[in-house]
């Protein structure tokens, strides 16, 4: 027992002196000042800030009021507004993911390219094309006025409808994506077994299909609520007052009100939201990946 306590102690000398280890730390120190100067310096002093007041004690106000009032109202938007985000992504992604994975592989490698292009215009340009489609005049409400549907116009900008249908237009690739490669894995033999067994469509869709996807389901859904949550730039052009959203008052509070402390506690708020959220994103992947395994086995 003394002997094992002995060279204990020895063994990080033991893994310093290796030239290899050396030179892994080397390799890795740029990563790792990169990250502590530019990532966990300024979420510390964010949360400094938040913990502040303005004499400089501590105090924990701008959380009460970050959780009280309108801040709170704010809150509970951008959590309902994005959730219906991440519904309405992963109905129309799961049609279209679905769609693009019965395709051939040159024709399913196009259809993504349809789909991921314009991802890389920018947000901005993308939010003022939705806003050119979706006025008054535009093509949506002129198309609608044209076929004599009744109440055309309709009022589908500044109002939670032009919300979601812009955040959803930009959650939309990363929904695709997820889900495109998890029906790609999916073996089709399971519903061609399923149905030589006499299953219908229904039962094979809702009993092996579903049950084969839902990890990626979960995914992504959660992953386009999470990233809903931070959205600023659509939110901002094309909700009204009532659909403003936390990032919409951490900047209305940093460049109107001059009030650091409480845009602090907000982005502390919404940090701590995102990381949940991520780390529900693993647990279910997790949950996903043994259950596979489970049925593998």
């Amino acid at each position: 027992m003394a002997a094992l306590t002995a060279t204990a102690p020895a063994r990080p000398r033991k893994l310093l002196a290796s030239r290899k280890t050396r030179v892994g730390i080397l390799y890795a120190l740029p990563v790792v000042v990169y990250l502590l100067v530019l990532f966990v310096y300024p979420i510390f002093s964010t949360l400094l800030l938040s913990l502040k007041n303005a004499d400089g004690s501590l105090t924990l106000h701008w959380y009460v009021d970050a959780l009280t009032g309108v801040n709170l109202s704010v809150l509970f938007t951008t959590l309902r507004i994005s959730a219906e985000t991440a519904l309405f992504s992963l109905v129309f992604g799961f049609i279209l993911a679905n769609a693009i994975s019965r395709l051939k592989p040159m024709w399913a490698g196009v259809a993504m390219l349809v789909v991921v292009v314009p991802h890389f215009i920018s947000a901005l340009v993308r939010t003022y094309g939705w806003i050119i489609l979706l006025g008054d005049k535009g093509l949506v409400n002129e198309t609608l006025g044209g076929l004599s549907v009744p109440g055309a116009p309709f009022q589908l900008l500044y109002n939670e409808i032009g919300v979601v249908i812009g955040t959803t237009s930009m959650m939309l690739p990363y929904t695709v994506l997820l889900l495109y490669g998890v029906m790609r894995g999916v073996d089709r033999r399971l519903l061609a077994a399923a149905a030589s067994m006499g299953a219908g469509r229904v039962t094979i869709f809702c009993r092996v299909y579903l049950p084969l996807v839902a990890p990626g389901l979960a995914s992504a859904g959660l992953l386009s609520f999470i990233l809903s949550l931070g959205y600023y730039i659509t939110p901002a052009l094309m909700g009204g007052p009532k659909q403003t959203m936390i990032a919409t008052l951490i900047n209305q509070q940093v460049t109107k009100d001059n009030q650091w402390n409480g845009a602090a506690a907000q982005g502390v708020i919404l940090l701590l939201l995102t990381i949940a959220g991520l780390l529900l994103v693993k647990l279910v992947s997790s949950f996903g990946a043994s259950r596979k395994k489970r049925s593998a086995s």
